[in-house]
């Protein structure tokens, strides 16, 4: 290979690799908000909870509890009839629907919110122990919904990464855990609410930028580990021949 192919090479596996790198990072967030319904499946979702509240402080539980359902299957009507996905509308509604099933059996207001406290409880503990063994559950859900392996668990940049990304949903579950069973023990329903609803979209939003950062950094070390391959193997081409 002449110096000024191997240039050229090196120079088109530079180039692949920044476009590469931008792609995963567009990717992660369209992948991302795709899974949370895009931004106004992250609007639609605050709806049957000010439905809930609103009408439970204005006539009582069960009024309530059947203008949140209605709420939540209107969401779902409408996302159908924009032609919206609807993976994100039906889990909307399955929510709303086990949420205020326990809030009957309760008997209380409150009891509406267990499900989410519950939730962040588990969901913080899932990603805090998925970094203590050393398999972090945003790197490891990435690469499952892309197809994409694991070989960045060989690279300690781009576990990196991943950690502090995992780690950086930990710290939303527990901060979310943390506050809302504080207001649930005080019987604050419509601050509860107001917390559900206001720590839901800066934390996640938060965690969803370090979760893009990450997919770029293990984008960027893979993309170096290609160049140095195809570096070594073209100095080891010619001693080869």
């Amino acid at each position: 290979m002449s110096e000024h192919s191997a240039s050229a090479s090196e120079s088109g596996v530079t180039a692949q690799g920044r476009t590469d790198d931008q792609h995963a990072g567009q990717d992660a967030e369209k992948t991302l908000l795709e899974q949370m319904g895009g931004i106004s499946g992250l609007a639609y979702s605050a709806v049957p909870i000010v439905v809930f509240v609103v009408v439970s402080a204005l006539t009582s539980l069960m009024p309530a509890i059947w203008a949140s359902i209605g709420a939540a299957v209107l969401i779902a009507v409408i996302r159908l009839v924009r032609k919206e996905p609807l993976q994100p509308a039906i889990s909307g509604v399955l929510g709303v629907a086990v949420c205020s099933f326990i809030a009957y059996r309760s008997g209380e207001v409150r009891g509406f919110f267990l499900l989410g406290i519950w939730t962040s409880l588990v969901y913080g503990g899932v990603f805090l122990a998925s970094v203590v063994v050393r398999w972090p559950l945003v790197g490891v859900a990435w690469s499952l919904l892309n197809s994409l392996g694991f070989s960045w668990r060989k690279h300690r940049r781009a576990m990196l990464g991943y950690d502090l990304a995992t780690l950086a949903w930990t710290v939303v579950f527990a901060a979310k855990y943390v506050v809302q069973q504080w207001l649930y023990d005080s019987d604050q329903t419509g601050w509860l609410a107001f917390a559900r609803i206001a720590m839901g979209y800066p934390l996640t939003g938060l965690a969803l930028v370090v979760t893009i950062w990450a997919v770029r950094r293990a984008a960027k070390v893979a993309e170096e580990v290609a160049a140095e391959e195809e570096a070594a193997a073209a100095r080891s081409g010619p001693a080869a021949g």
